[in-house]
């Protein structure tokens, strides 16, 4: 209920705000100097749905979208000594971090890797690959199940859904903005949007897009240290550090786009700002310089 909450305040602050800041500087009064009929309120409103709509409903659709992306498929019966060790580490885990035992899903990959999704902490899915469970140790196992367990517990997912929902508001909203101006006052239309105002919110939508996934991924950084943090208190900040390791010797199998920011490892590249994920070794020393100061 508070998150959904939050949900709910976080977008009529925003709307609010837009409202305000726009009126405060003066533009919806430059613009109907300038002929346009463009009504703010009901802009700010449409944003508002579009940008939360959006990321609200691919929250919901979370876990259904990453079985059938990543070919995940949930543990309702294990089959074997490994699958049962697995349920019983989450199950031991979830009791330890306070929340309702996730579905536990094994996917085919031949790499490292492993995410954790949901609509809440008490409704979520955790995952790891075929790849990890055949070449780690259980201990480094049981640090990326305890780094996942803590993106649950943490509520990262919705966390990283509402900032979505905040900068995808903005876009949408200066999008439309750039685009009216470009129609009204600029090329003198008025006789409804013509092709100029069309063109110009598909192509501020995109650059505007491009640099609001900064944004959403420096979110996902910070995240990503927090994670690697409750993975070291769960399992061991050696087992931690070691699997980091062993994730940092090979080149990392990206998930899909929509499921990297939840994953234990990510192709990061000379895009720096656009990776979802820290360098592993900056998440390495930022255990072992926690680890000195705990000892």
């Amino acid at each position: 209920m508070k998150r959904i909450m939050l949900f709910i305040m976080t977008n009529v602050a925003i709307m609010l705000v837009l409202s305000i800041t726009l009126r405060l500087l003066g533009v919806d009064s430059i613009l109907a100097e300038n002929g346009s009929d463009l009504n703010i309120q009901a802009l700010v409103i449409l944003s508002g749905v579009i940008g939360f709509g959006g990321s609200f409903i691919s929250l919901l659709m979370s876990k259904w979208m990453a079985k059938r992306m990543t070919g995940a498929v949930v543990i309702s019966n294990p089959s074997n000594n490994i699958e049962r060790w697995l349920i019983n580490t989450v199950e031991k885990q979830a009791k330890i971090v306070g929340i309702k035992m996730p579905e536990v899903a094994i996917f085919p990959s031949p790499a490292m890797n492993a995410f954790a999704t949901g609509a809440s902490k008490n409704n979520s899915l955790m995952a790891v690959s075929q790849g990890l469970l055949d070449n780690m140790a259980q201990g480094e196992i049981e640090a990326v199940v305890g780094h996942e367990m803590s993106h649950i517990a943490n509520g990262d997912m919705v966390t990283l859904t509402l900032i979505q929902g905040v900068v995808n508001t903005f876009v949408v909203f200066i999008s439309r903005i750039v685009g009216h101006i470009v129609d009204r006052v600029i090329l003198k239309n008025n006789r409804g949007h013509g092709i100029g105002y069309f063109i110009s919110v598909m192509v501020a939508q995109v650059v505007l897009s491009i640099l609001a996934s900064t944004i959403v991924m420096y979110f996902s950084r910070k995240r990503e240290f927090i994670a690697d943090t409750g993975g070291a208190d769960l399992a061991g900040h050696q087992n931690m550090i070691n699997a980091l390791k062993r994730l940092g010797q090979v080149e990392p199998e990206a998930l899909p786009e929509q499921m990297a920011a939840f994953g234990i490892n990510d192709k990061g590249g000379i895009m720096a700002l656009f990776s979802s994920h820290p360098p592993i070794e900056a998440r390495i020393e930022a255990l072992e310089k926690r680890a000195l100061t705990r000892s």
